[in-house]
């Protein structure tokens, strides 16, 4: 599948990884996916990115800026993943962690099965469920979403599916103060980290929530 890519999106992909020291060797399956992603976009318009270039920098780099603040292995839900992200580029570069993508909509439900076959996911495996559905207690190390709502929205749909330590870890763009002052009670923030995306001209945060000690 990455012979459709073109060069050009091949070396901005491996200059994005080189800048995040990750290994080079991963921009195979991620271009993979992003072919698959392209293909599937013409016909079912799972997201409005439609440029190659754009959709490494703002899909897949925007995703894995967040890697150096996951553990190694885990249980993962990424909430509202729509085509995938950060789930699949996260499922990709962690292969001992368990991914578990979930998303209401029928038409990227259906992508994502077709992603996680084709590209030989076995630590992934979707969901096809609105979060607050997802009868799964406590079974998560890490909840994560992308540009799914307020921390305090995002902790009401899913924050039962965290375990005891469990941790929410949102992607967010500019600082938010806002939200982050909005938390429910019983829940706090561990850490704000500012995240640099190559490519990129824009603030990106990744918020880190817990429950209140």
């Amino acid at each position: 599948m990455a012979a459709t890519i073109d060069p050009q999106t091949r070396e901005t992909l491996e200059a994005g990884l080189s800048a995040l020291h990750l290994d080079t060797a991963l921009a195979a399956p991620l271009l993979d996916y992003l072919a698959l992603l392209q293909r599937w976009n013409r016909a079912y318009n799972l997201t409005a990115v439609r440029e190659p270039q754009a959709m490494v920098t703002r899909h897949l780099l925007d995703s894995l800026a967040m890697l150096p603040h996951l553990p190694a292995q885990g249980r993962l839900a990424d909430l509202g993943t729509g085509p995938g992200l950060p789930g699949i580029p996260l499922a990709i570069a962690r292969p001992a962690l368990q991914v578990a993508l979930v998303e209401s909509n029928g038409k990227k439900a259906r992508f994502l099965r077709e992603a996680v076959r084709s590209l030989g996911l076995d630590n992934a495996r979707v969901l096809e469920s609105r979060a607050e559905a997802v009868d799964e207690p406590g079974a998560h190390d890490l909840v994560t979403a992308r540009a799914l709502a307020s921390l305090a929205d995002i902790l009401a749909v899913g924050g039962h599916l965290l375990a005891p330590g469990g941790r929410l870890l949102a992607l967010k763009g500019v600082r938010p103060d806002a939200e982050i002052a909005a938390l429910p009670q019983g829940w706090e923030l561990e850490a704000l980290h500012p995240l640099a995306v190559p490519g990129l001209d824009a603030e990106r945060h990744l918020a880190v929530v817990r429950r209140a000690a």
